[in-house]
């Protein structure tokens, strides 16, 4: 079992384990050494962040790691998520990195990782790197250190290969949309994106400070941008978060709508056009069983695998599909990305309205959704709560009270100290029993 890695690299309290400084210089010594193992030639890495107040701490002590394993490093600073998988590739890297906590608040933060093939690392390397996180690392020797510096066009590169994925010649002019970039990593790059492409743009979100990112903004509170979409008349907003992997839709009237409507709306286009590889869309266990039903109406499959997009884009490789997502917002197009784009995807939905004519609210509401139920349990570090005895048993006792009529979902989240309970059932009175006596029973466990 991986001890520091969740399902989207490590990530946790800043200054508090396992993200301080220290353990950041073990990890990129670790990492370093990982993608040295043969130790000749040239090699380097991409270094990417959001705008949280200690990536530069992180930046600081990656490359100080990094670096004294003999990988020379690339600062990229601010950049979406996609950017480092991107960059990692176009710039012959041996690694990316990218400095976020996603959604998360400020006071978090995180470190992912990118192979040399700009896709996020697997479970089992993640494991090799732990392994040599506990054993230590033998540093290079002084002449062989590695060189650290600035790169200043990574915004400019990552904003050309997006609107590259868009059909040519196709603009956005007369359009208005609103974007909300979290106050995050696309504060910079989304608003110039949508302008080069002739929309009028009215940007939320786009002051970090540090301390604002997803507050009151972004694809987990889309609320501020609701309310300017219906105060500017806009025809669509366009909400992401912290590092731009995610995408949230919002119509004209400010009606919102997630990652399961939009990829519903991609796959029938794409379907439609003959371009959907494999006759099925990619997504996680989270998703709607309204989705499921919705494809299969138009002879279309959908491949389930475990919440996290890496475990979408595995499967994605694996079956030879390029279209794959979750209901958050992480919208994976392989054709022009290795991992979710939110941007892009935004992008995409907007090109629906320029090529039918629609409105935003004809097209980001596709089928009708089976009434989900999620609720978190927070517990503390150290504590299991999904091993409890009475747990167990209220998971068996809501089980068999939505037998054939439902679905339940138990699951410790990868990202925070989260149990998510889920329950999916046309009954709602059903639903929420099943769901609070799991939460009850969680919340005992934890209070002991």
């Amino acid at each position: 079992m991986r001890k520091l890695f969740g399902t989207d690299g490590v990530r946790g309290t800043a200054n508090s384990h396992p993200m301080t400084a220290e353990m950041a210089l073990r990890i990129g010594a670790a990492v370093g050494r990982y993608f040295r193992r043969d130790g000749s030639g040239v090699h380097r890495v991409v270094i990417g962040k959001d705008t949280r107040l200690s990536g530069y701490m992180f930046e600081n002590a990656l490359t100080a790691g990094l670096t004294s394993t003999g990988m020379n490093v690339l600062l990229l600073g601010p950049v979406p998520t996609p950017a480092v998988g991107l960059m990692t590739r176009s710039m012959r890297a041996d690694l990316g990195v990218m400095i976020s906590a996603s959604h998360n608040p400020s006071e978090d933060n995180g470190i992912k990782f990118f192979g040399p093939d700009g896709f996020k690392l697997s479970d089992s390397a993640e494991m090799e790197i732990e392994g040599l996180i506990d054993a230590g690392v033998e540093p290079a020797q002084a002449a062989n250190i590695g060189r650290a510096k600035r790169i200043d066009d990574a915004r400019f590169r990552y904003g050309e290969r997006v609107k590259s994925s868009l059909p040519r010649n196709l603009g956005f002019n007369g359009l208005k949309v609103v974007i909300d970039c979290a106050n995050g990593a696309a504060h910079r790059a989304a608003p110039e994106v949508l302008w080069e492409l002739g929309a009028e743009v009215i940007p939320v979100g786009v002051s970090p400070d540090g301390l604002n990112i997803n507050l009151g903004c972004g694809s987990t509170q889309p609320q501020t941008a609701a309310e300017a979409v219906v105060a500017h008349g806009a025809h669509a907003g366009i909400c992401l978060d912290g590092d731009a992997d995610r995408v949230i839709v919002i119509d004209e009237t400010g009606t919102v709508a997630d990652g399961d409507q939009l990829m519903a709306l991609l796959a029938s286009r794409w379907a439609e056009q003959g371009q959907l590889a494999g006759g099925a869309l990619v997504a996680t266990v989270m998703s709607n069983l309204g989705l499921e039903r919705h494809l299969a109406s138009k002879g279309l499959g959908l491949e389930r695998t475990a919440v996290g997009d890496r475990y979408v884009v595995e499967r994605m490789r694996e079956g030879g599909f390029n279209l794959g997502g979750e209901q958050s917002g992480h919208i994976v197009m392989s054709d022009y990305a290795t991992t979710g784009d939110g941007l892009m995807a935004g992008l995409h939905f907007l090109a629906e309205l320029v090529q039918t004519g629609k409105k935003a609210s004809e097209l980001a509401h596709q089928f009708q959704t089976v009434p989900q139920r999620l609720r978190n349990v927070r517990f503390q570090t150290g504590q299991a709560p999904l091993e409890d005895a009475q747990v167990q048993e209220a998971i068996a006792a809501a089980e068999k009270m939505l037998n054939g009529q439902g679905r339940l979902l138990i699951r410790k989240s990868g990202t925070e100290p989260l149990v998510r309970v889920m329950a999916e059932c046309e009954d709602a009175e059903l639903m929420a029993l099943a769901v609070d006596s799991v939460v009850a029973a969680v919340d005992a466990a934890v209070a002991e």
